[in-house]
């Protein structure tokens, strides 16, 4: 239900087009003090009221003015304050530090072929590679997400290989955690403006996801081995993996991957809010 006092975290927001040809907003929030979900849908009319930068992720805004419809289980809302404005993401020195690690790791790799490859891509692409977010709701969804999201499965390898008793060669490792996520500065449109993030639908039309760009690329290119644990670190193709885990013949080293994103997404800097 609507609390008109209460204060709402911003969850995700969209705008679409209704049957009549108008624009409408879709909005989801959270309410800071129960955690209550509610979804809300703003008319045109509002939305050309308000500005843009009040439906920034996690943003505490409050609602002035909205009925409750009990019917279709959302309120309609017609005016809207902020309370306390997100960060939209990591700062420009912060992410200028993180592509520098980044390329360090790169040039750690033996292999030339795969080095140079790995060094093309970063600088043709590094203003989007620098901006984009890791994901829309899952983990990192903020400007800077996917490099910071990178940037700590290499220094999660980098532990993990030291257990590895020489059984993977290093030089595959980081390329999969540099490149498992790279399409996603293909998959996402962030507005450095408000923060906000949306699927970009061109991308969808060529490709089924993130991990199919990562691997076509590296298979390619001839870069079997990352192009597996690309296609793996997803774990399930119930989850979006090309290849699945449970696989009886599935090779040892394409689990590595899957357990390195894993453990970024669920224990790195997973929203905006642990940057605040």
């Amino acid at each position: 239900m609507l609390d008109l006092n209460a204060t709402y975290e911003v969850i995700t927001f969209a705008i679409g087009d209704t049957k009549a040809g108008s624009k409408m907003g879709k909005l989801q929030v959270k309410n800071i003090d129960d955690s209550s979900v509610l979804n809300c849908i703003l008319w045109e009319e509002t939305l050309n009221r308000l500005d843009s930068k009040l439906f920034r992720t996690n943003n505490h805004i409050r609602i002035k003015a909205g009925t409750y419809n009990e019917k279709y289980n959302n309120c309609l809302v017609s005016d809207i304050e902020l309370v306390k404005e997100a960060k939209t993401g990591l700062d420009e020195a912060q992410r200028n530090e993180l592509f520098s690690k980044i390329t360090d790791y790169v040039n750690k790799i033996k292999d030339n072929k795969l080095s140079e490859f790995l060094t093309g891509l970063l600088f043709e692409y590094e203003n989007e590679f620098k901006t984009a977010p890791a994901a829309k709701l899952m983990h990192h969804n903020y400007i800077g997400g996917l490099i910071e999201h990178t940037y700590e499965c290499l220094d999660i390898a980098s532990t993990v290989l030291t257990k590895c008793n020489n059984k993977i060669n290093p030089d595959i490792v980081y390329a999969a955690c540099i490149l498992h996520d790279f399409g996603k500065i293909f998959e996402y449109d962030v507005d450095e403006e408000t923060g906000l993030i949306e699927y970009n639908e061109e991308f969808r039309k060529d490709w089924r996801t993130h991990s199919q760009w990562g691997f076509s690329i590296c298979m390619n290119n001839g870069f079997k081995e990352v192009a597996k644990m690309i296609a793996a670190h997803h774990g399930r193709t119930e989850w979006g993996a090309l290849i699945d885990l449970d696989e009886k013949d599935a090779e040892p080293f394409m689990y590595i991957i899957h357990h390195i994103d894993d453990l970024s997404a669920k224990f790195g800097k997973i929203s905006i809010t642990d940057i605040d």
